[in-house]
């Protein structure tokens, strides 16, 4: 079977991709994470078996290339403090995504992050979640399900800890 060119499949799935990113890594490091994943994927474009699949093997691709991330982030080192405290701004955007919620989503076991954000991100059913997962459709609903639990856990919690 032949497959298209490349740049045909970044423009038709790039922007799917990119949001996935988002949601996995956040915006600051969402650019970088998607290029690694599509030069990774360039590279391995040719040795494709089945072009009804790319958009699930772009997105495998990329939770691991987030996966990478976190692993390299948490080997870097650490400021001890902030040479500039008053440099620090708020850039929150009212209209834009609730950020604290998506650091939340960030910070769920990898799973259940991923599951979270291939539903809420890119809208998919549970069996196009288990395909790119690689697990079952009731495997996808289970992480997605215990997911929003946590998150609606650490919801109440604050909310308790407001009162």
């Amino acid at each position: 079977m032949n497959l298209p060119p490349f740049e045909q499949v970044v423009d038709r799935y790039g922007i799917d991709v990119w949001r996935f990113t988002v949601s996995q890594v956040g915006w600051a490091r969402a650019d970088d994470v998607f290029q690694e994943t599509m030069l990774a994927a360039l590279g391995a474009y040719p040795s494709l078996r089945d072009p009804s699949v790319t958009k699930s093997w772009l997105l495998r691709i990329a939770a691991r290339k987030a996966i990478d991330g976190f692993r390299a982030r948490a080997r870097a080192p650490v400021p001890v403090s902030d040479p500039d405290p008053g440099a620090a701004t708020s850039t929150a955007d009212p209209d834009g995504p609730d950020e604290e919620l998506w650091e939340r989503v960030r910070a769920l076991p990898l799973k259940q992050r991923e599951a979270v954000g291939l539903r809420f991100v890119l809208d998919w059913t549970y069996a196009d979640i288990g395909a790119a997962m690689e697990t079952s459709p009731e495997a996808a609903r289970r992480n997605v399900f215990e997911g929003l639990g946590k998150l609606r856990a650490q919801v109440r919690n604050d909310d308790d800890a407001g009162n």
